[in-house]
């Protein structure tokens, strides 16, 4: 798959096919992943492969929880709002997450990202993304979530055998299927609306009004 259509079109896919993921398509994913850079070359990071029905069982539950609690905290009144403003876009994407939290035993596969020394995120998200960008060239779905760590973190450490004592922190738990959408382009405002040249406020010289890849 050509770079640029790759950028383009990964997107969040979250309904997937219960169908396994091959073994050499992860084990693409991963080998894209460890390329990634990482601040001063650590590698600071460990990963984990889930497709295993009891491990999933296990974890399922926890992220329902996180899911649910999210909802009710940070994300509280967002649906509401979203209902209210007939924001059909926004209530797509609620509908899209509450899916995989209810189908979450059904993801035929998960990959666990563990980082390090890292509070910002600067190292292990490159290699996340490095990570989705090669299972879009293999027509594999992906989307990156963070709240079984935020919120389910000690719980899901006891469910995978995860030492507590040696920094680890669960940063993200990418899902991964052959997808039940379709590839596309994702709408955005454009570049020019949200990007400042030199300083806070000020435009930028050039324009971008239609996307410069369109498939």
């Amino acid at each position: 798959m050509e770079l640029t259509e790759a950028l383009y079109t990964t997107r969040a896919m979250r309904r997937v096919a219960p169908d396994p993921v091959p073994e050499e398509v992860v084990a693409a994913m991963m080998d894209a992943a460890v390329r990634a850079p990482s601040g001063g070359n650590s590698q600071n990071w460990r990963w984990m492969t889930v497709t295993a029905p009891d491990v999933k069982d296990a974890l399922g539950p926890l992220y329902r929880e996180a899911w649910q609690e999210l909802q009710e905290t940070i994300y509280a009144g967002r649906r509401e709002a979203a209902e209210a403003r007939g924001d059909e876009s926004a209530l797509q994407v609620m509908r899209s997450a509450d899916w995989l939290a209810e189908h979450f035993e059904d993801v035929p596969l998960w990959v666990l990202a563990f980082s390090r020394n890292d509070p910002s995120g600067a190292s292990i998200y490159p290699a996340v993304w490095n990570l989705m960008l090669a299972a879009r060239g293999h027509g594999i779905g992906t989307c990156l979530t963070t709240v079984l760590g935020f919120l389910r973190g000690p719980q899901a450490f006891d469910v995978l055998g995860v030492p507590q004592d040696k920094g680890w922190t669960l940063s993200a738990a990418v899902s991964a299927g052959y997808p039940l959408g379709r590839w596309g382009l994702a709408k955005r405002a454009p570049a020019q609306h949200v990007t400042y040249a030199e300083r806070w406020g000020e435009p930028v010289a050039w324009a971008v009004d239609e996307p410069l890849w369109n498939g």
